[in-house]
């Protein structure tokens, strides 16, 4: 049960994986479809990141067609509304698919479709980030970025996700620059308890030149790298409940003691199929673990501050949240 207070909150949403919204039933739904063997039931923790990749990935082979990418997004969107989300930009991972034989134009246009639909009947309002598989490697990640161009006005950035070890962002550095001269917004996974976990956060910054770090908790280790996150008012987007089904810590004293350093910290769901929650039960689980509304308020403000808004639909987003506070 979600607190009056977090479920009429204003929300953002800025680190949402499609895929990893598929909920067991639809899973299984999708399965029978297309005359798969059912999925196995999902575990309430996972000892860390491959772990859960090995289960996620298994659950995607069960997504064939552009309908079934519609109905994937769609079911999100209705979601994230009753959760009192009012825009969200959202992951999705083209190389899980296009490595299956799926046509990237049938998952790109049945998400769109989905969006077009949730517009037309109120919203929330949502954008599309495509993010690069790290253990496909760099040149996967450039076949990839050239095959989205047609969908370009419908995809607003591109970001980096999977299995962090062994793949640090210089890999990248390349395709990110070609991102960046076609128009796309740039963001990076930075995991939390990751192996050379603060040089990968500075090469985010330093050699890649990223708008948001998704996760980024582990800055807090790196005094400097505090103080550089804050100076540059970057969004750091952080995922509670993944952090307790991952690594046994929700993380809440961290996400305090970011607010109190002066960065710039969202809360989001990561792939809440998986990890117990919604955008609105991150915000519970902080609430529950100390967390005043006011800390809560302040996150929802910073939602959109680190969303890739146009100034004047930014600023009435934020009016919304204040306005709420304020009542």
């Amino acid at each position: 049960m979600v607190d009056d207070f977090i479920a009429g909150l204003p929300k953002c949403e800025l680190h949402v994986h499609l895929e990893g919204t598929l909920e067991q039933r639809h899973c299984g739904a999708l399965a029978a479809r297309h005359g798969l063997r059912p999925p196995a039931d999902r575990p309430a923790s996972y000892d860390g990141l491959a772990d859960f990749l090995a289960d996620y990935y298994a659950a995607v082979d069960c997504l064939r067609t552009e309908d079934d990418f519609r109905e994937l997004t769609s079911a999100y969107l209705a979601t994230a509304r009753r959760q009192g989300v009012t825009h969200t930009e959202m992951f999705f991972d083209p190389q899980a698919h296009t490595s299956r034989g799926v046509a990237l134009e049938a998952v790109v246009t049945g998400i769109h479709r989905a969006q077009e639909e949730c517009t037309a009947g109120g919203g929330p309002s949502s954008s599309l980030i495509l993010c690069f598989l790290r253990d496909a490697g760099a040149e996967s990640a450039r076949e990839t970025l050239a095959a989205s161009l047609p969908y370009r006005d419908w995809i607003a950035g591109v970001g980096l996700d999977s299995d962090e070890r062994g793949h640090p962002p210089a890999e990248f550095a390349e395709v990110f620059s070609s991102a960046r001269a076609a128009g796309y917004r740039l963001t990076m996974h930075c995991d939390p308890l990751q192996p050379d976990a603060l040089l990968h956060l500075w090469q985010c910054l330093d050699l890649i030149g990223v708008e948001r770090i998704d996760h980024g908790v582990d800055c807090l280790r790196d005094d400097r790298l505090v103080a550089e996150l804050a100076r540059r008012r970057l969004g750091l987007t952080v995922c509670p409940l993944s952090n307790l089904r991952l690594y046994g810590d929700l993380m809440g004293d961290a996400v305090a003691e970011m607010l109190e350093r002066g960065l710039l910290v969202t809360v989001n769901s990561d792939d809440p199929a998986y990890f117990g929650g919604y955008v609105a039960d991150n915000y519970e689980a902080l609430a529950d673990a100390g967390l005043s509304r006011e800390q809560l308020a302040r996150i929802a403000r910073h939602g959109f501050e680190a969303a890739w808004l146009p100034p004047e639909r930014r600023a009435a987003h934020l009016q919304a949240v204040d306005d709420y506070t304020a009542a």
